[in-house]
């Protein structure tokens, strides 16, 4: 052992595996280097997917996900958690029981329940775990409108004023509810972030051109990242927005339909030419 090396904060991440590698934990794995940190994982589920929509799921069994992070916590020190895509219920409890014995760590939930394409990746049995058993292990919970309607039992003609207040209500510290499906004529995004006894948090960015495949996974594991470093949770928001907005801003496209954020763009890496 060198114990001299150098260390460096790490983020469990936890999610799907993608296979065509836009999100889920490859994309964590990116975000959270790109933002200071190592990321270490739990796969909950494995994906049939493409840059176009999610094709199936096939979660991990409870107890290999528990196995999973038996092996990290008792070799690493976790500094925050990101959880992703959850893929079943048992999957879902079995991390609620790794954030009952964990109770001190940063959490950052980003609760996928849908893919861009449009399948449901959630049923309502996850939905109810996440609201009645997850959210209060919660510092920050990054929904997008559709996310925070389905995740508080709002309707759709509920404000998000509405959606963030009564996710509070339900236990989580924090609400991030990314504006990127409200008006989409819009040439600008509002983000905006909720917490208990605060005035609203508002981030305004310019809306870019075509859909893309893992951002909300990129947002919510520089959070993690940067929260496990040690910012305070509004400097974290901050800069992770702008990160994010950037890795979109250099996006690429690997397949037919959603581009790739690239979540390393610092790399100013060189791209092929056709001869190469």
């Amino acid at each position: 052992m060198q114990d001299e090396s150098p260390t460096l904060p790490v983020v469990l991440a936890i999610g799907g595996h993608d296979p065509c590698g836009g999100a889920g934990i490859q994309a964590d794995i990116e975000a959270v280097a790109a933002n200071g940190a190592h990321a270490a994982t739990i796969a909950t589920c494995l994906t049939v997917q493409d840059t176009c929509n999610v094709l199936s799921l096939h979660p991990v069994a409870a107890e290999t996900i528990t196995a999973q992070a038996s092996a990290v916590f008792e070799d690493t020190h976790i500094s925050a958690i990101k959880i992703g895509l959850l893929g079943s219920p048992e999957a879902a409890g079995a991390v609620i029981r790794l954030l009952n014995r964990h109770p001190k760590i940063p959490v950052v939930l980003d609760p996928v329940l849908a893919a861009g394409g449009g399948s449901r990746l959630a049923g309502d049995r996850i939905v109810k775990l996440l609201r009645e058993e997850m959210l209060h292990h919660c510092n920050l919970i990054t929904p997008n409108t559709h996310e925070a309607q389905r995740l508080s039992h709002k309707s759709e003609s509920s404000t998000m004023d509405e959606c963030a207040r009564h996710l509070l209500d339900l236990g989580a510290a924090s609400v991030l509810i990314t504006g990127t499906h409200e008006a989409q004529d819009n040439p600008d995004i509002t983000h905006r972030l909720f917490s208990p006894n605060k005035p609203v948090v508002t981030s305004v960015c310019q809306r870019l051109h075509g859909e893309y495949h893992g951002s909300g996974c990129t947002l919510a594991s520089a959070v993690a990242a940067l929260l496990a470093q040690g910012d305070p949770l509004q400097t974290a928001v901050k800069r992770a927005l702008d990160y994010s907005w950037k890795s979109l801003s250099h996006g690429f496209r690997t397949g037919r339909c959603q581009s790739l954020p690239d979540r390393l763009f610092q790399l100013m890496r060189k791209p092929m030419t056709p001869d190469e």
